[in-house]
């Protein structure tokens, strides 16, 4: 297992070099620039050795290929710079300051999500046709097509404006998590339901299953030894992406609820042009993905002994 990390690690960093490199190019190849110069109600009010001398202070001025190497090798000694948009605080402070929270709500709604989906996903599973099966199914239909943003503007007029139970202004106390965080769980709970069912019930009709049956075993060693096993790998498969994306949050859920998170500020970034900020949110957003998905595989060994890594 061991080689197997280390490849992996290597992997890791020339996958997030090549990201680091496709989005600095992306990101000045996209027409306009930083702090509205392009906007000619900006230029007519600032003065143009004004301008020139903030291109010079961040060096814009420099050919592109320097740019890139003076912010790579500041990233590797750990500084990502300072914002554009936010002033007065570094990229690095700037994530320390909004990503728990942005962690608290999304951690909440991966594990819900995750572990209530699968619970019930199984349920449903094992008592195919019944009313349990019908309402998880229809639950599924229903939550897994409506966006997030139309959830939210529902949850938002119901909870907030008609019933008044939740505070729609400000942020700090537990209230304010119950909505942004029930928002994003019912997403991956839905995926997860419908996942998780259709697996155990391919799994149930294997022949191993059914040799299983003949040779008396009984039923609950026959799910846990073999049905939720073989299920859970694919379930996992699934995991790692789902809780990538839930841990940097989501633009329309923190701004709808007003969540002072790290994924306003990342889609913030590119609207304004603010290449320290694009970059860090790409890295960020990349080694979260590299790193769940090395988790993932690292556990697929423990749910299948037959997997071997070296």
């Amino acid at each position: 297992m061991g080689r197997f990390i280390v490849r992996r690690l290597l992997h890791a960093i020339a996958t997030l070099l090549m990201i680091s490199i496709v989005t600095f190019g992306i990101a000045k190849a996209t027409p306009g620039g930083p702090f509205g110069f392009d906007d000619p109600s900006v230029q007519a009010h600032l003065p143009l050795e004004q301008r020139q001398r903030y291109i010079e202070m961040y060096g814009l001025d420099k050919p592109i290929p320097v740019q890139y190497w003076n912010w790579l090798s500041s990233a590797l000694q750990g500084d990502l710079g300072y914002s554009y948009t936010y002033k007065n605080e570094t990229i690095i402070n700037m994530i320390k300051r909004t990503w728990p929270v942005t962690a608290k709500i999304g951690g909440i709604a991966a594990g819900v999500g995750l572990i209530l989906g699968t619970l019930i996903g199984v349920v449903a599973a094992l008592k195919r046709g019944s009313w349990f099966d019908a309402l998880a199914t229809s639950w599924t239909v229903i939550f897994y097509s409506i966006p997030s943003l139309i959830l939210g503007v529902f949850l938002l007029i119901v909870f907030v404006v008609e019933l008044r139970w939740l505070p729609v202004t400000g942020w700090g106390t537990s209230k304010h998590y119950v909505l942004p965080t029930f928002t994003l769980t019912l997403g991956p709970l839905s995926s997860t339901i419908r996942f998780a069912r259709a697996k155990v019930l391919d799994v149930l009709g294997m022949d191993f299953v059914r040799t299983a049956k003949a040779k008396g075993l009984p039923h609950s060693l026959i799910m846990r030894r073999h049905v939720l096993k073989n299920s859970l790998i694919p379930i996992v498969t699934l995991a790692g992406p789902t809780v990538a994306g839930l841990l940097t949050g989501s633009y329309f859920v923190e701004s709808m609820y007003n969540v002072p998170g790290l994924s306003k500020a990342f889609v913030s970034a590119a609207g304004s042009r603010d290449y320290p900020l694009i970059m860090a949110s790409a890295m960020f957003f990349g080694m979260l993905i590299i790193s769940m998905n090395l988790l993932v595989d690292l556990s697929y060994g423990m749910l299948d002994p037959r997997i071997r890594y070296d």
